[in-house]
């Protein structure tokens, strides 16, 4: 199987209402430093989003979660950590809807379920959205963000969650393809919890080492 770690630039640049990478300098403790974003797919869920979140916060780092609706209204306590313990959250859909199969109709209805502030619980209302496989129709993604989303796509991806990958794999793709601006995708789901919380806290450190910021979209 063939693996695009790095999406390529040339298609990052067909598609400019997409955000990639995000902004790729800040200005932290009187110097300028190359900034990365660490995002999580999939959850919140008992088994695996908690473990993040303690790895996150031994090393005082901030996130972006994309979360499933669905998982949110199962697990209130779990996503309200999340949002307690500072982080980002973005939408992902309802239940991990597949747009490409969906109609328009359909992909913003499920969309719009996503809980906010007057749901189950006090979930910070998100315009971060990201489409479940990182696809869908030109015509959904246009229609979300004329409803105020941004649309986030990731620039590194780690395959977290396919079955044979390791924790040193995950590492090893981080420290070939980071960049300044870099939005890095992880998963915090069932599929990835043999490596990922393995990976993570290698991954923070390799990038603490090389003078990089944790900043949220």
């Amino acid at each position: 199987m063939i693996h695009l770690y790095r999406v390529p630039s040339w298609i990052q640049s067909l598609w400019r209402t997409i955000v990639w990478r995000g902004e790729r300098y800040i200005a932290r403790s009187g110097a300028t430093k190359p900034c990365v974003y660490l995002t999580f797919d999939d959850g919140p869920i008992p088994e695996v989003t908690p473990a993040i979140l303690a790895i996150l916060r031994s090393y005082n780092v901030k996130a972006t979660f994309f979360q499933v609706g669905e998982n949110i209204h199962k697990y209130p306590q779990v996503a309200q950590q999340v949002q307690e313990e500072g982080h980002q959250v973005g939408n992902h859909t309802y239940n991990h809807l597949q747009g490409l199969k969906s109609t328009i109709r359909d992909y913003l209805a499920n969309t719009a379920c996503f809980p906010n502030q007057e749901s189950l619980i006090e979930h910070r209302t998100s315009k971060l959205f990201r489409p479940p496989h990182g696809w869908a129709k030109p015509s959904q993604l246009r229609a979300l963000r004329q409803q105020g989303y941004r649309i986030v796509l990731w620039d590194v991806i780690t395959y977290d969650y396919e079955r044979q990958r390791t924790a040193e794999e995950i590492v090893r793709t981080v420290r070939r393809y980071v960049r300044p601006g870099s939005i890095i995708l992880f998963h915090d789901s069932l599929k990835s919890a043999h490596c990922t919380p393995e990976a993570l806290p290698q991954v923070i450190e390799y990038l603490l080492s090389q003078g990089y910021a944790f900043c949220t979209l």
